[in-house]
C-alpha cells in the first residue's frame, strides 16, 4: 500500500456542502501548549509538563481564478460579517483516493473568513491570476474512511 498523494482533494461547506475547487490548503494545524510547572515542597529541580489550552491556526484555502457561471456563496459569507457577529459553518476537506473517496477529513468546525486576498497583478506576467482565503475556526476534527 502507497501513501497518497496531495493533489486530489475537496473543500465542502455550508448546509447544502457547497463544493469548490482549490488548487491549495494549508494550516490544517492543531498543538497544544505545554504548561510547565513546578510544586514548591518538589525535590526535584526540574519542572514537569502537563497540556494546556489546544490551538488551532488559521486555513488559508487558494485557487485560481475562472469565470463563474454560479457563484460559490464566498464573497456574501465574507461580505454577511459585521462587527462582533460572523456565520459560522463547518468547512471540510477531504484527501481522496485513486477513486475519488474520501480516506482522511479535516472538518474545520465553526469557520469563518477573515481574508479574501486578491492576485498580484502584473502587465508583463503570464501567472496564474491566485486568490486565496484565510479562515479562522474554533476547532479541527480528523476524520479517517477505510
Amino acid at each position: 500500500m502507497y501513501p497518497l498523494t496531495t493533489l486530489h482533494f475537496s473543500v465542502s461547506w455550508g448546509d447544502k456542502e457547497r463544493t469548490v475547487s482549490f488548487s491549495e490548503v494549508s494550516g490544517l494545524t492543531m498543538e497544544a501548549e505545554v504548561i510547565e510547572y513546578r510544586g514548591g515542597a518538589d525535590p526535584q529541580f526540574s519542572t514537569h509538563k502537563q497540556p494546556g489550552l489546544r490551538k488551532y491556526s488559521n486555513v488559508t484555502l487558494k485557487r485560481g481564478i475562472a469565470p463563474v457561471v454560479a457563484g460559490n456563496g464566498l464573497f456574501e459569507w465574507y461580505n454577511s460579517i459585521s462587527v462582533g457577529t460572523a456565520e459560522r459553518r463547518d468547512v471540510t476537506v477531504s484527501l481522496l483516493n485513486e477513486e475519488g473517496d474520501p480516506v482522511v477529513a479535516w472538518k474545520i468546525r465553526d469557520a469563518w473568513p477573515v481574508k479574501l486576498e486578491g492576485p498580484g497583478l502584473k502587465s508583463t506576467g503570464t501567472d496564474v491570476a491566485i486568490e486565496s482565503v484565510e479562515f479562522a475556526c474554533e476547532g479541527i476534527e480528523i476524520e479517517t474512511r477505510s
